[in-house]
């Protein structure tokens, strides 16, 4: 089994316009989408499509052939797959990014007890030869709305993915839109290591860094974590809530996320607050 867990330290550091730091523990999910029948099968703590303690569902992630908000270019998705998997060859092939034969590796959460949060979940994808090839750092902010932002073969160099590029996306409403998020992204192997900087105007404002330690991925780990991370999701969405009470307490700016729908650009699921102002598409067409 290439699945596994990993047993990680979250840091956020704002560095302006006041300093804000915390760390926290959690673990995460390193899972081969071809091996989700097989610990479906193997594993009694861990579902696939089905509920269980920890519930992998496949509509939770990657929703291609969905409508985009504010959509750049506008364009017709291909028909899109059901499986997750096919998902992502399928969005990564409209961006010229060829993976047949190839490998994806999802660094997530599922469901826990049914509840599902993903702060960021990441997608590394490897050719027939198992080189890195593509990665995908999907975003999900409280709204439940989602962003990818795929890094391609150009983006690799040294083992590392690397790329700048702008957010368009309302994740934190101490953040404005007009940041770019860099990208520092190291395939997983016995350790994990992710890491997404925010600049603005070219200054370095906020660090989020994801370090973890591979573990096996058994009933006993799962058990274990259980209890040591007990209902990890729900304590993510909290810990998410209570910083911002913290930082709303230190005076930082604060953006509403309605004040600006047409900066937000390319995102899945829109909220209510921003819905109105989707842009129309054309319809989808097979694609064979």
């Amino acid at each position: 089994m290439n699945s596994c867990l990993y047993e990680c330290h979250v840091l956020h550091h704002r560095f302006s316009p006041k300093s804000h730091r915390f760390v926290y523990r959690l673990f995460m999910f390193a899972l081969d989408l071809d091996e989700l029948d097989a610990l479906h099968r193997g594993l009694r703590l861990f579902s696939f499509n089905r509920a269980n303690a920890y519930s992998f569902r496949e509509q939770d992630f990657l929703p291609a052939g969905e409508p985009r908000h504010n959509a750049s270019p506008p364009m017709a998705p291909a028909a899109t797959p059901h499986g997750l998997k096919a998902r992502v060859l399928t969005y990564l092939a409209d961006r010229d990014i060829d993976l047949t034969g190839g490998r994806v590796m999802l660094v997530t959460l599922p469901r826990v007890f049914g509840y599902l949060f993903n702060p960021v979940s990441f997608y590394f994808c490897f050719d027939r030869t198992g080189r890195p090839v593509a990665s995908i750092a999907e975003v999900t902010n409280t709204f439940k709305e989602m962003k990818p932002f795929v890094l391609g073969p150009a983006t690799h160099s040294g083992g590392t993915f690397s790329l700048r590029l702008p957010k368009y996306f309302y994740v934190s409403p101490f953040t404005d839109l007009d940041v770019s998020f860099d990208f520092t992204l190291h395939p997983p192997g016995e350790k994990l290591s992710v890491q997404i900087d925010d600049y603005e105007a070219g200054q370095r404002t906020l660090t989020s860094a994801l370090t973890g330690v591979r573990q096996p991925l058994t009933d006993a780990r799962l058990a274990w974590f259980s209890v040591k991370y007990p209902f990890i999701t729900l304590r993510i969405i909290a810990l998410i809530h209570w910083h911002a009470l913290r930082l709303y307490l230190k005076r930082i700016p604060w953006f509403a996320k309605a004040a600006r729908p047409d900066a937000q650009r390319d995102l899945y699921r829109p909220h209510a607050s921003i819905a109105g102002e989707i842009t129309p598409q054309p319809s989808t067409a097979s694609k064979a």
